[in-house]
């Protein structure tokens, strides 16, 4: 058992959470305050295989998650914190490093610690926090997720409308950007373009952490409109300072079928586009991104189909291959047609798609859902990205939560690419299983 482990668990047994109330003065304020959090514990192995000779076995177990404290409301105003951590309890020779961070050792870290003020329809929120955003995510597909240094102000006065505005100073990537090691790929995919592999854990500078130079942040204003039955619409824009302008935009609609109400059909196309602004630290970025999808729901089976395009390289510029890809460098990831690994979707000039259902056994007794999906990427000569020009995934994912031990969360997933990678020695493509078990509090 690794260095820490034992602190961890016995760290999360140590509060128990508490009702969440307005306080009366400050000394309520902190005893009437809430504790939560997650214990999680991750299982990851992936074999690789194809043309390239690469037969790496790689895999790892780690156990942590995060503990929260919150205080409760005095005037409108509380105060949090959340501590997270990761740490190893088996691993094969060769280590998966996206449960963990620098040098694949365990860490722990200061991950949330804001102050948040409420009045009427209004919110501020500042210091260290998560975001959920469409270009600024969490990511939180492996042990730790992504956190940020942020100020948010949202509002909700208009009807069926909420308004944010925010400024993000820093960065904190999580373990999953570990997956990569900077370049295009990287930046296409969500994490740092000059380096994903040591960040893990520490807040840098949003413009340090993507491309090594130092800026003023990124600031960025959202609507989302909700007042039309079944229609949601969602326009974003982020101005990533002498890096990028990003404008995000979606919408989704579902309505009756004409046929019978047993069908739900449902719709969405999502658009983004990059513009480079100031010091274009990025190199030029002139991107066009847009998706569409559709599908229907039959009481609990879900069917979804989904097709994306990035607009093309020129030739004659492909040695800057940024320029109409997709820059994603802070855990933004919301394409239709991402795979559960494979993200190839925001490379320039690629062609995507992707079917998926699932089905819930909701009905059956059983508090169990399944799906499984399959995804294609053909991508473009200019692309940068290696010599290979189609790569394919499928895969699946189940998860039950059993009705005897409540708040506890059972995961498996497994991922197939094919042709993820090619180069002049050959193609690359690997079979990988999770196991994750999360218990909330």
């Amino acid at each position: 058992m690794k260095k820490g482990l034992m602190l961890s668990v016995v760290t999360f047994g140590l509060i128990a959470s508490s009702h969440l109330n307005a306080a009366e003065d400050l000394s309520s304020m902190f005893s009437e305050g809430k504790a939560s959090g997650q214990i999680r514990m991750f299982y990851i192995d992936r074999e690789y295989q194809g043309s390239a000779g690469n037969t790496t076995h790689r895999g790892s177990t780690a156990i942590g998650g995060y503990l929260k404290y919150e205080t409760a409301s005095l005037n409108g105003l509380s105060f949090a914190t959340a501590f997270y951590t990761t740490n190893e309890i088996d691993s094969r020779e060769t280590m998966d490093p996206t449960l963990f961070g620098e040098g694949n050792d365990n860490y722990s870290m200061l991950g949330e610690a804001y102050l948040q003020y409420k009045f009427e329809n209004t919110t501020f929120k500042a210091g260290r926090q998560k975001l959920s955003t469409p270009m600024l995510g969490d990511d939180d597909a492996r042990m730790l997720p992504n956190l940020f240094e942020a100020y948010v102000l949202t509002n909700k006065d208009i009807t069926d409308t909420t308004l944010t505005l925010g400024h993000v100073t820093k960065f904190a990537q999580g373990t999953f950007g570990r997956a990569y090691n900077g370049g295009i790929l990287s930046a296409t995919a969500g994490y740092s373009y000059v380096n994903s592999q040591d960040y893990a854990g520490e807040f840098k500078n949003v413009g340090t952490y993507a491309f090594d130079e130092s800026t003023d942040g990124i600031t960025m204003a959202s609507v989302t409109y909700t007042g039309i039955d079944n229609l949601k619409l969602q326009l974003w824009d982020y101005y990533a300072h002498d890096i990028m302008n990003i404008v995000y935009g979606e919408a989704n609609f579902s309505w009756n079928c004409l046929i019978t109400d047993a069908i739900k059909p449902y719709a969405g196309v999502q658009f983004i586009k990059e513009n480079s602004v100031g010091d274009e630290f990025g190199g030029e970025i002139e991107s066009t991104y847009g998706a569409a999808k559709v599908g229907f729901k039959v009481q609990n089976f879900n069917l979804s189909f989904a097709y994306s395009q990035t607009g093309e390289n020129d030739a004659a510029d492909n040695n800057n291959y940024l320029e109409n890809a997709i820059v994603s460098a802070w855990g933004g990831m919301p394409a239709y047609t991402q795979g559960m690994v494979t993200r190839h979707m925001f490379l320039a000039g690629t062609k995507a798609a992707k079917v998926a259902a699932s089905y819930n056994f909701k009905d059956m007794g059983t508090n169990l859902t399944t799906a499984a999906y399959y995804t294609e990427f053909d991508m473009d000569e200019n692309s940068g990205y290696g010599v290979e020009r189609t790569a394919s995934e499928a895969g699946f994912d189940a998860i039950y939560k059993p009705q005897a031990v409540k708040n506890l969360q059972l995961r498996l997933r497994g991922n197939f690419p094919r042709g993820f990678a090619e180069s002049t020695s050959g193609k690359t493509g690997w079979n990988e299983y999770r196991f994750i078990a999360n218990y909330n509090f």
